[in-house]
């Protein structure tokens, strides 16, 4: 069973989801009802890997580093830099609630000069923060999270140098 969801939130620009990210950071510590479980930004570096000061490791007070949680939701070469291949390709077997077809197109994105801010909340904030991101200019999208995945998230990120 699902209790959380990934929102995913496509940017024009890196510095444009930057912003969004900061924004939504303020947003939430002035928002009573909304309580966020983390907050990162997917953006590739000239190499085209994901840029580990971006996706580092913060905890979600429980929980998977938001770094190991948006490496999940791209194409695995992507964030092979990251995180170690082979725990990276186990947890894509176990996934996030996103097809194989929405990595690669994200990836794309990503890949086109794109970047992402990448949200983790409790379903019933879903629709206030892809709100909250859409109006900040993203095209946001949200998926469910599956706990078994997130659990083996938890363990990795734990176990693995991040950032």
């Amino acid at each position: 069973m699902a209790t959380k969801q990934i929102i995913l939130a496509i940017f024009e620009s890196e510095a444009a989801a930057d912003s969004a990210a900061e924004a939504l950071k303020i947003w939430d510590t002035e928002h009573e009802l909304v309580t966020l479980k983390s907050v990162g930004v997917l953006a590739l570096d000239s190499d085209g890997k994901l840029k580990t000061d971006k996706v580092g490791r913060r905890s979600t007070g429980k929980g998977a580093g938001i770094g190991m949680v948006l490496a999940m939701a791209t194409p695995i070469g992507l964030a092979a830099g990251l995180v170690g291949g082979a725990v990276l390709g186990a947890l894509h077997h176990k996934g996030l609630g996103l097809s194989n077809e929405d990595r690669e197109r994200i990836g794309k994105e990503l890949s086109g000069g794109k970047a992402a801010v990448g949200v983790l909340v409790d379903p019933i904030n879903t629709e206030a923060v892809s709100s909250m991101l859409a109006g900040l200019g993203g095209t946001p999208e949200a998926h469910d999270v599956d706990d078994a995945a997130l659990a083996e998230v938890d363990e990795a990120a734990a176990a693995t140098p991040v950032g």
